[in-house]
């Protein structure tokens, strides 16, 4: 019985590992070179089926972050330097430090640090439970 056990708790714990593998990838692949995401905080709300969930964003001098959507609002609210964002529909916006932006659910959105130093953004998601925070769009 106990060699069963074993050989289960092995096959468990290689399976786990092998889930972690995967799930770092999906998250590297998610996260384009010169962008820092930092998360914050993440709270279920009294709203059945959401949560809020705040992240801090760095951008690198010319770093972007491409074409993507939420599965909820993003508000987002500009820390430092120069971010130009593209939301589908509408024309690109530039906005600096003190600048805010709300960008509805499922709305196809990217931005980009456009200044010679670094930018940053604090982004709060109010999200659908259960879904990918994050949709990246082709």
């Amino acid at each position: 019985m106990s060699d069963m056990l074993m050989k289960t708790a092995r096959v468990l714990a290689i399976a786990a590992l092998m889930l972690g593998s995967a799930s770092a990838l999906d998250g590297a692949r998610a996260q384009p070179a010169g962008i820092t995401r930092t998360d914050l905080q993440r709270h279920d709300l009294s709203v059945p089926g959401r949560e809020a969930f705040q992240v801090r964003v760095d951008f690198a001098p010319g770093a972007a972050f491409g074409r993507h959507t939420h599965p909820g609002e993003e508000i987002i609210y500009v820390l430092e330097g120069s971010l130009e964002y593209e939301i589908e529909g509408k024309p690109p916006a530039t906005l600096r430090a003190g600048d805010v932006l709300f960008i509805p659910a499922g709305t196809i959105h990217a931005a980009k640090n456009v200044g010679s130093v670094k930018a940053s953004e604090l982004a709060t998601y109010v999200l659908e439970k259960g879904k990918p925070a994050l949709t990246l769009v082709k």
